[in-house]
């Protein structure tokens, strides 16, 4: 049986992104306490940083607690200063909602991010025009495509324009 009780101070960093700009470090910790339908980790971003490009969820609803820090929210097309104990929502939704936590302060940020699990999930990514798309259960592998959104097609590209052939099988 899974204790369901995890202190911050025990997380293990099993996520760590050093890219330039996107640096941080994020310890998992739903599976760890046996949570179902949200999804939970500690986030430790260096100065300067950000986790992850700005973007917005179609599916999942996140929710971030300012744990120790200062930095700024881009959130939309506005900005907002965040520092400690800011508890910050990012419902699902279009451009208006999109996000991004930067460290502008002196020291370490550290936050708590919980968000809804998912089956299906696309994300938006406005500043560089991207999207992903997401699919399957928690702890499953999946499909995951990431693309550029000028490259749409047509509806019926690649579709053979006749009936599909019967094998003669019944």
């Amino acid at each position: 049986m899974i204790k369901p009780i995890l202190n911050l101070d025990e997380v293990t960093f099993d996520d760590i992104e050093d890219n330039g700009y996107f640096t941080s470090k994020q310890g998992q910790i739903s599976d760890h306490i046996g949570a179902k339908k949200l999804g939970y980790n500690l986030t430790i971003l260096p100065l300067g940083k950000s986790h992850c490009p700005f973007h917005n969820h179609q599916g999942a609803e996140e929710m971030f607690l300012i744990l120790e820090g200062e930095g700024e929210l881009r959130f939309g097309e506005q900005r907002h200063a965040i520092r400690k104990n800011d508890v910050i929502a990012c419902p699902p939704g279009g451009a208006e909602v999109a996000h991004q936590i930067i460290n502008t302060g002196t020291v370490e940020m550290r936050y708590l991010a919980l968000s809804t699990v998912v089956e299906l999930e696309s994300c938006e990514y406005p500043d560089s025009n991207k999207i992903m798309v997401r699919s399957g259960a928690r702890g499953e592998e999946g499909m995951w495509k990431m693309f550029r959104s000028e490259s749409t097609v047509d509806y019926y590209d690649r579709e053979r324009n006749e009936a599909p052939h019967s094998n003669g099988s019944s």
